[in-house]
């Protein structure tokens, strides 16, 4: 067991150890290492091992296998950003042939493609990708499950098929365009598409005895973009850095932001859950914390990566088991211990630096219909639109440089609000996709849509 103070205090520390601990011994890992990020950098690192002596450390390579998913999303939102896609380019605009072409793009990043979980047998995982060495070769002869962007349906062939596409517009290797565009810009080093010593096997652990079997590490070939690479909790700390806050050498603040907000309805069984899927990372609610990020298993690994981003809190766990502890859940719980034991302490309030005279105009208190709504200005130079009640729908939204703002979260999401002026130059009412705020009520004076009784409001007579 090796462990790193950090700066998390002696209670946190020892909560954490004791939670991959637990972890560890009851899921019967061989070994299982973690790692806590906060604020930006890496505060604590634990791990444990069945063999005696030095632990694994940050820096040993363990196999992420979905993880990968990730990755791969990022070079695609960044041909995206470049201008050479757009997210609703139906696959076969691109990439022609495959037979899966009425897919798009966001669709496969989304797995709403309707496309088969799996790929043909055998299981390709265990086989060699030299199997498949062709796209059709990995969809068959029926790609589909269901029908094209009609529900959410986990699919590695479609990852596959994203791949290929960076491929085609990049017109280089897959495992080349990682290297050059998201590795070697974040200083992942030790992230790799084969292992690189110091690395740990693959164990398959015997469900009723305390046994182990190694399992087979083979190249996943076309299927690599799913689930082929190697990494350390070092590297992965810094790649959920950046899931967490853009890097303008790969993707902006915004482009991740878009990457880690729903874009797949939840399936029935994932409702109780509160679980969705964005373009290429899973969402979900835990103790009623956000959580983003993604799990990853083959033959003797399993990994995940959770970030806490309102807590500015991320944990990285990754063990050497076919099956064992639900990784899943340890790094939920890795995450609610710093954020629960150690909570983020807010930037101090500052006033914003300078306001224009119009924009001051429209704040505080207005009306649709009868439901009152304030509206203020932030230091972020963001409008936020909020309920009196504490209830119902709310937004915030960013100024568009014209006098409008576009809305950026919720039921407003992407929806115009302006200002509606009197012949004077005095606000009438505030519109905001068709609906009308009012300072009052239904004010009598502004523009109301149906407009007001002219014996005004009254009692029961």
């Amino acid at each position: 067991m090796t462990t790193s103070q950090g700066e998390l205090l002696p209670g946190t520390r020892r909560a954490l150890l004791h939670r991959i601990a637990v972890a560890q011994a009851e899921g019967r890992a061989p070994s299982l290492v973690a790692a806590v990020v906060r604020g930006g950098r890496s505060v604590w690192h634990g791990s444990r091992t069945s063999v005696d002596g030095h632990g694994p450390d940050e820096n040993v390579q363990y196999r992420i296998g979905s993880i990968t998913k990730t990755f791969t999303a990022v070079l695609v939102m960044r041909l995206r950003d470049e201008g050479l896609l757009d997210l609703g380019d139906p696959l076969e605009k691109h990439v022609s042939g495959t037979g899966a072409g009425e897919a798009t793009v966001a669709e496969l990043l989304a797995h709403t493609s309707g496309l088969a979980a799996e790929s043909p047998a055998p299981w390709w995982e265990r086989t060699s990708g030299g199997l498949r060495p062709e796209i059709a070769d990995v969809l068959g002869e029926q790609p589909f499950r269901h029908p094209v962007g009609r529900r959410f349906h986990y699919s590695n062939p479609g990852y596959t098929l994203l791949g290929a596409l960076v491929e085609k517009l990049r017109g280089a290797p897959w495992e080349e365009v990682l290297r050059r565009e998201v590795l070697a810009p974040l200083g992942l080093d030790r992230t790799s598409v084969r292992p690189e010593a110091p690395h740990a096997g693959g164990w398959a652990v015997h469900p009723w005895a305390d046994v182990m079997l190694p399992e087979p590490s083979v190249d996943l070939g076309r299927m690599a973009p799913a689930g082929q690479l190697w990494s350390t909790t070092a590297d992965l700390v810094r790649f959920a850095v950046f899931l967490a806050n853009g890097d303008d050498r790969v993707l902006s603040a915004e482009a991740v932001r878009e990457m880690r907000m729903p874009a797949a309805p939840a399936g029935m069984g994932d409702l109780p859950d509160g679980a969705s899927y964005g373009l290429g990372l899973q969402v979900q609610h835990s103790d009623g914390r956000l959580l983003v990020g993604h799990s990853g298993s083959l033959p003797g690994f399993l990994a995940n990566l959770t970030i806490g981003v309102a807590d500015d809190v991320a944990a990285v766990v990754l063990a050497n088991c076919t099956s064992g502890p639900l990784l899943s859940v340890v790094g939920a719980d890795l995450v609610r211990i710093v954020a629960e034991a150690e909570p983020r302490i807010p930037e101090p309030w500052r006033p914003m630096r300078e306001v224009a005279s119009p924009s001051l105009e429209l704040v505080g208190q207005w009306y649709w219909g009868t439901n009152g709504f304030a509206l203020r200005l932030t230091a972020d130079g963001l409008a936020s639109l909020e309920p009196l009640s504490g209830t119902g729908r709310r937004s915030r939204f960013r100024a568009n440089g014209d006098g409008t703002w576009t809305g950026l979260e919720g039921y407003f999401h992407g929806e115009l609000l302006k200002a509606v002026r009197r012949p004077d130059g005095s606000v009438d009412h505030l519109d905001l996709g068709s609906f009308v705020f009012t300072r009052q009520p239904y004010d009598e004076g502004s523009s109301v849509p149906g407009g007001v009784d002219p014996e005004g409001w009254r009692g029961i007579g």
